[in-house]
C-alpha cells in the first residue's frame, strides 16, 4: 500500500472528530490535527479540543503544542506536519490529518509559499499605525510598498492588508513577490474526505455545542485571558465575544447568541471553501456506514 494520508474536513460541530477517530481506530494509525486554535495548548473549552477520552483512544498530534503566546502560521503548521509524516510513515502506511482549518489543510497538500515570521516590533509597529490613523494609513502604505497586490487585496479585510504591509516590512520585499502560489509535489498519496450534514440539522448542532460550552466553562476560561486578549491567538471565535461581554458592550445573552451566530457564519464560509477545492469525496455524517465508506474508498484509491 501506498504511504497515503488520508484528510477527513468538513464544517466546524459537523462530527469530523469523531469519525476521525473511528477510522483511525479501524485503521490501527495516528491522527493529526488541522485546526487553527487547537493547537494552543492553554484554549480547551472555546476551541472544542478532544476530550482526555478521545486522545486516549488514538494518538493525537499538535494538539495543544503551542502556547498562545507563540507566534504560529500555515507555513509553519506546513513544516511540523512534513516533519511528522516523515516520521510516522516509517511505522504506518495511512495516517489521518482532520480539522475544519482551510489554510491549515490546504498548506499540507498543496504547499504555502515562504512567508517571513513577523517580529512583535513590526507588527507592534504596524498594528499601533492601523489603531491610531485608521485603515485608510494602511492602505496607503500598501499602496507604496506593494501597488500590484493593493490592486488586487481585499481593502475591506483589514486584517489582510495589515498582513501584507507587516510582510512587506519584515522582508523588504513585495509581498507578490513572496507569493509563487506554486503547487508543491508531495512524496505520499492524498485522499481527499468531506463529511457534511443537513444545513438546519448542522446550525442546530453549533448552536448546542455553544450551550454546552457555557456550560462547561468558557465564560471562566476567557475571563482568564481577558488581561491578554490582543493576542492573536485569542481572535477568534467564542473569545472575541466574551472579550466584547467583559467590554461592556453586550450582554452575556447576546454575547452567546454572537457566538453562535459567528459560529455558523464560519461554517458555511468552510462548506463553501471546501466544496471549491472540488477534489474532496463528500460523505455523509448521519451514514452508519460512514467509517466503512471513508476506509473502502481510501482502499480503492490507493491499490
Amino acid at each position: 500500500m501506498k504511504k497515503t494520508l488520508l484528510v477527513i474536513v468538513g464544517p466546524t460541530a459537523v462530527g469530523k472528530t469523531q469519525s476521525a477517530i473511528e477510522v483511525a481506530e479501524r485503521l490501527a494509525c495516528p491522527i493529526i490535527s488541522a485546526d487553527s486554535r487547537q493547537v494552543y495548548k492553554e484554549l480547551k473549552i472555546g476551541t472544542a479540543a478532544p476530550t482526555g477520552e478521545e486522545l486516549g483512544r488514538v494518538k493525537h498530534y499538535l494538539v495543544g503544542h503551542r502556547s498562545i503566546d507563540d507566534y504560529y502560521s500555515a507555513w509553519e503548521f506546513e513544516q511540523d506536519v512534513l516533519s511528522l509524516l516523515e516520521s510516522l510513515f516509517l511505522s504506518h502506511d495511512v495516517v489521518v490529518l482532520t480539522g475544519g482549518s482551510m489554510m491549515y489543510v490546504d498548506a499540507v497538500c498543496n504547499g504555502i509559499d515562504e512567508i517571513p515570521t513577523i517580529s512583535d516590533e513590526i507588527r507592534n509597529k504596524v498594528w499601533g499605525i492601523y489603531e491610531s490613523q485608521g485603515l485608510d494609513t494602511i492602505l496607503d502604505m500598501l499602496h507604496e510598498l506593494d501597488p500590484v497586490h493593493y490592486d488586487e487585496v481585499d481593502r475591506q479585510n483589514y486584517k489582510r492588508v495589515i498582513h501584507a504591509v507587516e510582510v512587506c516590512l519584515e522582508s523588504g520585499q513585495t509581498y507578490t513577490s513572496l507569493r509563487t502560489n506554486t503547487h508543491k509535489q508531495r512524496p505520499f498519496h492524498i485522499v481527499k474526505i468531506g463529511i457534511e450534514r443537513d444545513r438546519q440539522q448542522l446550525f442546530e448542532r453549533i448552536n448546542r455545542r455553544v450551550d454546552i460550552m457555557m456550560q462547561q466553562g468558557l465564560e471562566a476560561e476567557a475571563r482568564e485571558f481577558y488581561p491578554r486578549r490582543t493576542l492573536n491567538s485569542l481572535n477568534t471565535v467564542g473569545y472575541k465575544e466574551m472579550f466584547a461581554y467583559f467590554d461592556g458592550s453586550m450582554s452575556l445573552d447576546e454575547a452567546v447568541e454572537k457566538i453562535k451566530t459567528n459560529t455558523r457564519r464560519y461554517a458555511k464560509k468552510q462548506m463553501t471553501w471546501f466544496k471549491l477545492k472540488g477534489d474532496y469525496q463528500w460523505f455523509d455524517a448521519d451514514d452508519n456506514s460512514l467509517a466503512d465508506n471513508i476506509i473502502s474508498l481510501l482502499y480503492d484509491k490507493v491499490h
